[in-house]
């Protein structure tokens, strides 16, 4: 299989960093125009070539019946002679002719006989573009100036949130009629794997081009904030069609989705969107479909697990997918995953089966893919992740994250019961059931001793040992362990891994520490993560965070500060952060604090005196994902007239951004703050829905302590590395910024760090090309 990250590119380092000009508040630059562009087929191989050899065809999948574009003849052999680079482009192609004319072309062609030529000329003669069954929209409520903008002191983050803002235009859609296949397989003039939906919605962006579940909590974040309380209401509306027509919501809106959900988030977006509109209309017809989404929920992926620790039962939920075939939307790389030519003894048609429920249970997470889910995470190499793969047991962990959402769910609708007075038995049936699943959670996933939630390990029937950003799950659902209110000093405990990611690193916190070359790993961040995370810290008392931000002893970083055991990894083995002249940053030490200041962080705002500990690493960390989102966006040819002019094209060439207006990532890294993250199945997505949704609810609370960032300098890539004996150090390099010392005394070392550890130059800038 090649997986993107072994096609990435390594940046120059950078020298230095730019702060960014000040200046009087303008007009923010209106939203890029949307570009619809379709995919030609193009295959790797000459056109005259034979297809390769195939295993047996998977079974048919009863819950993705279409012979075009579910499990079946026709989409192996598109998949397998490589048309297109993404898998997801072929089942986002309606058809352009009928379901039973398209069949008899492909059957007239002959799988077996059939040329990499026959199968090009088959697509193009038989599909049509992929995602033409939407049609963008205008949006007749926006309000270019929200209220929410009052809230941000800088003139440059009030602009460039005003700019976020305004992207809601672009990633806005509906269902386009005019274009739109009958539903079904056997009647009408076409075919097509979307499932058409009655209201308008907010796409992701790039290549998630249709609604998608658990992406749209986040999204309704941002839509809050900009007062488009319809869009939310439509975006509800068509969850509670799905749940109506299907009894549940799909991972997202084609068909072949139809076999798994997403973190089910649905609740906490309906009781936000009611808190914020105080339209309680709504609540008629979306309390008997929530009851449908959690009796889903417990019939379907509850299962009894018995605790190792207390002997009591518990119901507990689980991700876990029904299914025996590649995904459609990912069939080459399952397929090749499963059918590994490196493999020397070849998975049994069962261990296949086993493998693809497994991805499919992977990518109801949400979290596809990561160390958490793996069976053996050291397997294989950053650049061959099958062996990884193919350890996946996804179906044997109990998640902390997905039961933690559970209990707030059922706590949410009890409110909207109580709150509507009609059915009080309701009210105590979901309070009881959260009870239960809060008991669960702490039992499973706490340990006290470590001051950290680990997933539970069906199969050794223990907790996990990796750490992950799932830790503060439940504190973002309200659940907090005795022990964390017991102490400051145990409460900071559980965020010191935070602390010292926003000492240590550059950019924001990672899900994992662990450097696997799955998307959901190190070095990548991710939008959410950064919201739960303050979320969490949100929700403790004051009397256990107003004290000052604890410091290190002696010659100890701020890794000393972590409880022991608590992250996993040793210090010497976490993530390494690049400096200048190719150089790397201290392992060990106050000189891996390379970010520390007198009170702050680098790129953490300015200190606040009487400030305790919790308010001062949401501010850090509030700050540090504004300068991953605006530096990245500047960086890809982003501008705000007469405040941040856009760069040169010599520097836009570093980022091949020169016909470029600015990028929004769906991921971002721990060690930059100008760059997207990387790895995965598939290039970094522009757009991006829940990355501008963070964006906003971070503008509208904390938008007082928030500052004009100071990002990389990309002119310095373009110039040659110095000689290694005349590599610099962090306490050696020279700042442009006069952003203050460091902890040392000497310059600031992130002011001389490289913003640009494995810059995917290649990845994130053909994600370049797919902004929309």
């Amino acid at each position: 299989m090649v997986h993107w990250s072994a096609l990435v590119l390594s940046s120059a380092l950078l020298q230095g960093v730019r702060a960014l000009p000040q200046a009087a508040p303008s007009s923010v630059t209106a939203p890029p125009s949307i570009t619809v562009s379709t995919v030609v087929a193009s295959p790797s191989a000459p056109l005259s070539s034979a297809l390769p050899s195939q295993v047996p065809l998977p079974p048919t999948q009863a819950w993705c019946p279409s012979e075009i574009f579910c499990s079946g003849e026709l989409l192996q052999a598109v998949n397998i002679a490589k048309l297109y680079v993404d898998p997801k482009t072929f089942v986002d192609k309606p058809t352009s002719k009928s379901s039973q004319q398209v069949l008899a072309a492909f059957n007239k062609i002959g799988n077996q006989s059939a040329t990499e030529g026959d199968l090009t000329d088959f697509v193009n003669t038989n599909f049509r573009g992929e995602g033409l069954e939407l049609e963008a929209i205008a949006l007749d409520n926006f309000k270019s100036s929200p209220s929410f903008l009052n809230n941000v002191s800088d003139p440059l983050v009030k602009a460039f949130s005003q700019t976020v803002h305004g992207y809601w235009t672009q990633l806005i859609r509906n269902t386009n009629d005019s274009a739109l296949c009958p539903s079904g397989t056997q009647n009408g003039d076409c075919e097509s794997s979307l499932i058409p939906l009655n209201h308008t919605f907010v796409v992701p962006g790039g290549r998630f081009r249709e609604q998608y579940y658990w992406d749209s909590y986040w999204i309704v974040q941002g839509l809050i904030k900009s007062e488009l309380f319809d869009i939310v209401k439509a975006t509800l509306e068509n969850f509670m069609d799905e749940l109506k027509d299907f009894g549940f919501i799909p991972n997202g809106g084609r068909i072949y989705y139809l076999n798994r959900s997403q973190p089910p988030l649905f609740i906490h977006m309906l009781a936000d969107y009611v808190a914020a509109s105080n339209d309680t209309s709504i609540l008629e017809r979306a309390l008997p479909l929530a009851e449908a989404e959690l009796k889903w929920w417990a019939e379907n992926r509850t299962l009894n697990v018995t605790s190792p620790f207390s002997k009591t039962t518990y119901a507990m939920a689980r991700y876990a997918v029904n299914n025996t075939a590649p995904r459609p939307e990912s069939y080459l790389t399952d397929y090749l995953t499963a059918n590994d030519p490196a493999l020397s003894t070849p998975l049994t048609a069962q261990q296949r089966a086993d493998l693809y429920a497994e991805l499919a249970s992977g990518a109801e997470t949400g979290w596809d893919y990561t160390a958490r889910w793996l069976k053996e995470p050291l397997a294989g190499s950053p650049t061959d992740q099958n062996p990884k793969l193919r350890s996946l047991n996804v179906r044997g962990t109990i998640p902390v994250c997905l039961n933690s959402i559970l209990y707030k769910a059922h706590l949410l609708l009890a409110d909207l019961y109580s709150s509507q007075k009609t059915d009080e038995s309701a009210v105590s049936s979901h309070r009881n059931a959260a009870e239960h699943i809060r008991a669960g959670v702490i039992d499973l996933f706490w340990d006290s001793s470590k001051l950290a939630f680990y997933d539970f390990n069906l199969t050794a029937n223990a907790r996990s040992s990796i750490y992950t950003v799932a830790t503060f799950y439940p504190l973002w659902n309200g659940i907090i362990p005795d022990e964390v209110l017991a102490s400051s000093k145990n409460a900071f405990g559980m965020f010191s891994v935070l602390n010292m990611v926003l000492n240590r690193y550059n950019g924001t916190f990672p899900a994992t520490f662990l450097e696997t070359g799955l998307q959901w790993d190190a070095p990548n961040t991710w939008p959410p993560h950064q919201h739960i995370a303050l979320e969490a810290l949100r929700t403790l008392p004051s009397n256990i965070t107003s004290d000052p931000l604890p410091t290190p002893e002696g010659n100890a970083s701020s890794f000393s500060l972590i409880p022991e055991g608590q992250l996993f990894v040793s210090e010497d083995a976490l993530p390494v952060q690049s400096l200048v002249g190719g150089s790397n940053a201290s392992t060990s030490g106050p000189a891996a604090d390379i970010n520390r200041l007198d009170g702050t962080v680098f790129n953490g705002g300015q200190k606040v005196d009487g400030e305790g500990w919790a308010a001062t690493l949401q501010r850090e960390l509030a700050n540090r994902y504004v300068a991953s989102a605006l530096c990245s966006w500047h960086a890809t040819g982003g501008q705000i007239p007469n405040l941040l002019p856009r760069l040169p094209d010599e520097q836009l060439n570093v980022t091949q951004s020169v016909n470029n207006t600015g990028n929004m990532f769906e991921k971002f890294s721990i060690n930059d703050i100008d760059s997207a993250g990387r790895g995965g199945e598939y290039t970094v997505q522009a757009g991006f829905g829940w990355t501008n949704g963070v964006l906003l609810w971070v503008a509208d609370n904390y938008g007082k302590v928030l500052a004009a960032p100071q990002c990389p300098d990309l002119a310095a890539q373009a110039a040659p590395s110095p000689s290694p004996s005349s590599s610099s150090s962090s306490s050696a390099s020279s700042p442009t910024s006069s952003s203050g010392t460091g902890a040392n005394g000497g310059s600031n070392g992130a002011s001389s760090v490289h913003a640009g550890g494995l810059f995917a130059v290649v990845l994130a800038f053909v994600a370049g090309a797919l902004m929309i």
